[in-house]
């Protein structure tokens, strides 16, 4: 297996619990506390290390937040290399409202980090072994940080020989793309702000990422379309990927998971149908899990199987249907 690496600038630890109902001017008495290590990139190195995979996560942890993040992922056995800063890492807040199935979710902005603390998490990519084949850049960026971090990042790994896979938001996202990567995976949101257009249909839709991919910004475009599935475009075809139908208990998470799935197939040298039709395996065995809980192998495992027999079935449609006519 090809080695991954995951750089997360504004990790967080994630605490969910829930109560009968959200409402104003009174005290609400919730149940139990969940916390769980998060942010983008933490997120897919500890699905990939639940589906069977290893990746390192690159990370700044500060204060008893920062500890108890690097406790957590040692706790399920992901590797990690901390950069120490001096503020404290954020927290994240989720609630779910009992009496309507509601989730109410607050993200905190995350610790600003000196130039110094930036500087250190870039040489983290040199210093570290094995050196990624795979890069994953996930999440957002911690409050004053500069839009073009993420820039220097691509531009260091693609040093290294490292496939770049980016996914992250606004301006981030766009001063990154001056860099080519190998693989982006943006929501419609995310797509309709790189193209500056509103995006109506499926042509559109397909139509903004070969756009992507013709000017050199990425090889591969990964569009997440919810409960529509996927959208893979590549220099050489268009394909949907359309999601299987589960229980919906949470959506958060649903994506760190898919991109998990889609990388680790890469890294065992699967090919980008195979891949994708895992990570979108990985997003749905998320979605049936609660709070900020994250896709499980088992169920990942057997929802892969539904879409590969699906796609089979389809295959052997059309191919009766092309010897018929």
């Amino acid at each position: 297996m090809k080695a991954i690496t995951t750089l997360t600038m504004n990790p967080s630890v994630d605490k969910s619990t829930s109560t009968r109902n959200v409402v104003t001017e009174k005290k609400l008495r919730c149940r139990e506390l969940s916390q769980e290590p998060g942010g983008g990139g933490i997120n897919v190195s500890r699905v990939i290390k639940r589906l069977g995979g290893e990746s390192i996560a690159i990370f700044p942890a500060g204060g008893a937040n920062g500890q108890m993040l690097q406790d957590m992922l040692s706790e399920e056995g992901v590797s990690q290399y901390a950069v120490p800063i001096k503020k404290m890492t954020r927290e994240n807040f989720t609630v779910y409202e009992e009496a309507t199935g509601l989730q109410y979710r607050f993200g905190m902005p995350g610790p600003e980090l000196s130039d110094a603390e930036l500087l250190r998490c870039l040489n983290e990519l040199d210093a570290i072994f094995p050196r990624p084949d795979y890069l994953v850049i996930s999440g957002s960026l911690p409050p004053g940080v500069p839009d073009n971090f993420y820039t220097k990042a691509i531009s260091k790994a693609r040093g290294l020989g490292a496939r770049v896979i980016l996914d992250t938001s606004g301006k981030a996202l766009k001063q990154a793309l001056k860099e080519p990567v190998y693989l982006i995976k943006p929501n419609m949101a995310e797509m309709i702000d790189l193209a500056g257009f509103d995006i109506e249909d499926e042509s559109q839709q397909e139509a903004a990422a070969v756009s992507i991919i013709d000017h050199g910004r990425s090889e591969i475009v990964v569009v997440s379309l919810g409960a529509a599935g996927v959208l893979l475009v590549t220099r050489y075809s268009c394909e949907r990927f359309r999601a299987p139908s589960v229980p919906v208990k949470s959506k958060v998470g649903a994506g760190d998971s898919m991109l998990a799935g889609i990388v680790l197939k890469l890294a065992q040298d699967k090919s980008i149908h195979e891949a994708i039709s895992y990570g979108v395996a990985a997003g749905a065995a998320a979605v049936m899990t609660p709070g900020t809980e994250l896709a499980h192998k088992k169920a990942t495992e057997r929802l892969y199987q539904q879409i590969i027999s699906k796609s089979c079935i389809q295959e052997a449609s059309d191919e009766s249907r092309t010897k018929s006519s």
